[in-house]
């Protein structure tokens, strides 16, 4: 029989396993011999280890699962390559990137909306605080806003503030503080403006540009060999990390790669690449869950990072007190002890622990031995954990508490006291006389002093966003030319939105999530409460014609110009486009035009209501979708407001669906995150990828989620906006 490995559940969800090597008969009675539950072993030439190996319930096993991963790395070594990226000096930082911060460029915390500048050093502090250090990040740049308008992945790093010069000087600001900086790859954005280079030469000069140490492969198990090739040619020591399960046999060419969502089994399993290279790092991440110590116990079992995820693209999963907690204790020990935790004397399950739910492996290496402990149970255990070996000079200590224990002897062994909280974590270490440096009691008082700011408490750190008041405008008496009137509105109103990862309004209750995000990329309906008063509403977008008006009159001049009417020919509106819609304004420069003209920007619930009217129509028209009533993208541009009559709504609105989104006054805003909402759609839709934001008309009662990132960004070829008025 070839040699390979079986993997055979049993009963309870017990993972069994057979030695390669072995013939049927043998592993047979090797498992009849154990008494396991026999089952029918499955025809599988091509079985691999899984990406998370489970380890057996019965500590009775563990020998033989130990004796199996043992078997089964040193035939897997046996035909590895001799050349290897993780011999090379240039790789070495990455064995010890324990801890990653995935960053939206965006985020409040990073970037100073109202400045457009990025502030690290405030980021810097922050983490620190909250998390202890951090050793990369990741400058997550274009999703969810990629596909609003034709802009690809690079030109959101292009055009983020200060542009590739500033973004330079932030990674200089990164490593000054000996922090990783990881760009993103998005391998689907093949909808938007296409370039003549191709996406690996992008990569490589973007590299080449920030200094950049690694690139974060989305939706990717592993980069091609031309982008790696390409990279390696402009700077050496670049590390790639894939999102999705990274193939065994890519190790070689992949120093990172995220254990995202991996099933564990009650017993802590293994993490089969960081098994086979112990060089390799892997971030345990499971984004959505409000509870990070499954995570954590996969990362500090395996000797592994933590992937530091709060705001999700928008939405906010924040960390609680208790999981920042066990992450500040477990991160000085990972780091200073890396080369326990890289090298080769790793025992995983070494020994029998003295208290139910509490498992132990061992890592060891010139006579230091050090044990990483979880506790799998909602509560605390105390006492005697660990009953160990004893070593002539060794001694002892708690590192989580960072204190010396004065262990129990009994008959050659040493019994470890301690205490560790529920769902919690703990280290031991037995040190021989040769290795106590002289920092190391420096080292165990600022242990100490972590553990001291515990704080266990698990609640979910909501943020509320809160919406932006809405500034009134003068009360008109009777309804000026241009406008049309409304009637008031009390009661609920549908509104749907389309299930993405950047949420809808608030992250208040992470059950939320759970609810609506059991898969991307369908419908979610809501229902919200409006009430207001009569109002007045613009028949048609602001026209470029309009905005010029307004620039004559008010010299009106924005404080950041990037992109401001970046499609008029200086300062000229295009000939033939008097009459479209403005296009390449943000929020900012839409409410500056509506001050001027004594008006304001309609809310989202008086937005839809001037298109639906009392009878909740889909479209301005009717319930259904009907060609030639709205700009559905056939020119590829923008179309003059009102040509399309056909489309106008009962209130004598016209462009409502297509031509262009529309800005609302419905602007939300929290700690970290700032959007506004969009009404309408318009004509250009990415295509090519469900991860694009929506494009093409919209029914009414669609609502979108704009991300505001910088005003350069917020500007966009298919955005523009009505105004609004209030009514005596």
């Amino acid at each position: 029989m070839n040699r390979r490995i079986f993997l055979l559940l049993g009963a309870h969800s017990t993972l069994v396993w057979a030695l390669a090597g072995k013939s049927l008969a043998q592993t047979v009675a090797r498992l009849k011999s154990r008494e396991y539950p026999l089952p029918v072993l499955p025809d599988l030439p091509n079985q691999v280890m899984p990406d998370l190996i489970g380890a057996p319930d019965d500590p009775a096993s563990w020998p033989s699962f130990r004796e199996m991963l043992f078997s089964w790395r040193k035939e897997m070594k046996k035909n590895s390559s001799p050349d290897s990226r993780y011999d090379r000096p240039e790789y070495a930082w990455c064995s010890s990137a324990y801890n990653c911060y995935f960053l939206m460029m965006g985020d409040r915390l990073f970037l100073d909306p109202e400045k457009g500048e990025f502030t690290v050093e405030r980021f810097l502090e922050y983490t620190e605080k909250e998390f202890g250090r951090i050793d990369m990040v990741v400058l997550w740049h274009a999703y969810p806003r990629i596909g609003l308008d034709e802009r690809n992945q690079f030109d959101f790093y292009r055009e983020m503030p200060g542009g590739i010069p500033q973004l330079r000087k932030i990674t200089d600001e990164f490593h000054r503080r000996n922090v990783k900086v990881f760009i993103n790859y998005n391998p689907w954005d093949t909808g938007t403006r296409q370039e003549s280079a191709s996406d690996s030469d992008l990569l490589a000069s973007l590299i080449g540009d920030l200094d950049a140490d690694g690139i974060f492969l989305d939706t990717l198990s592993e980069g091609n060999p031309e982008l790696l090739e390409k990279v390696e040619a402009v700077k050496d020591g670049v590390a790639f990390e894939s999102e999705l399960a990274l193939p065994a046999e890519q190790i070689p060419h992949h120093q990172m790669s995220w254990a995202q969502w991996f099933t564990d089994t009650p017993t802590p399993g293994i993490l089969r690449n960081k098994w086979l290279e112990r060089r390799h790092m892997q971030h345990a991440i499971s984004r959505w869950n409000s509870d990070r110590t499954s995570d954590l116990h996969t990362a500090w079992m395996n000797g592994s990072g933590t992937m530091i995820w709060e705001n999700v693209f928008g939405q906010w999963m924040g960390w609680n007190q208790r999981d920042k907690s066990f992450l500040r204790s477990i991160s000085p020990i990972q780091k200073r002890y890396t080369g326990l935790f890289s090298g080769e004397g790793w025992t995983p399950l070494a020994l029998i622990p003295e208290k139910e739910h509490l498992y132990a492996n061992l890592w060891q290496k010139e006579g230091v031995r050090l044990w990483t402990l979880v506790n799998r149970s909602d509560r605390p255990l105390t006492g005697s954990l660990l009953c160990v070996d004893h070593h002539h000079g060794d001694q002892y200590y708690d590192l989580i508490q960072g204190k010396k224990i004065r262990p129990g002897a009994s008959r050659g062994k040493q019994r470890l006291n301690g205490v560790i909280p529920p769902r919690g974590i703990g280290c031991f270490l037995a040190l021989p006389p040769s290795q106590r440096g002289k920092d190391f009691r420096l080292f165990l008082a600022s242990q100490a002093r972590i553990s001291q700011s515990w704080n266990l408490t698990a609640d979910f750190p909501a943020l509320k966003a809160t919406r932006r008041p809405v500034a009134p405008t003068r009360a008109y008496p009777v309804t000026p030319p241009g406008m049309v009137r409304i009637d008031a509105f009390t009661g609920p109103q549908q509104r749907i939105f389309r299930v993405r990862e950047t949420g809808c309004y608030t992250s208040t209750d992470p059950g939320f999530i759970n609810e609506v995000y059991p898969a991307l990329h369908h419908n979610v309906t809501l229902q919200i409460y409006e009430e207001f008063p009569p109002f007045l509403i613009d028949e048609v977008p602001v026209t470029n014609r309009m905005f010029r008006a307004f620039l004559e009159a008010s010299g009106y001049a924005p404080a950041n110009r990037e992109n401001f009417l970046r499609h008029w020919n200086h300062h000229e509106i295009p000939h033939g486009k008097e009459d479209h819609p403005v296009v390449y304004v943000n929020l900012a420069d839409a409410r500056a035009f509506a001050l001027w003209a004594g008006k304001r920007l309609p809310t989202e619930g008086e937005w839809q209501f001037a298109g639906q009217g009392s009878d909740r129509r889909r479209y301005p028209w009717g319930n259904h979708w009907s060609e030639g009533k709205a700009n559905g993208g056939e020119t590829g541009d923008t179309t003059p407001v009102r040509t399309f009559p056909e489309g106008i709504s009962p209130s004598g609105c016209y462009d409502l669906c297509g031509n262009v989104w529309e800005m609302t006054e419905s602007e939300y805003l929290d700690q970290r995150n700032r959007f506004c909402i969009l009404k309408g759609g318009s004509f250009y839709q990415a295509k090519g990828s469900g991860w694009y934001f929506d494009g093409g008309p919209q029914t009414l009662d669609f609502s979108a989620k704009m991300i505001l990132i910088a005003p350069g960004l917020d500007r966009c070829s298919s955005v523009g906006f009505r105004c609004a008025a209030d009514l005596l």
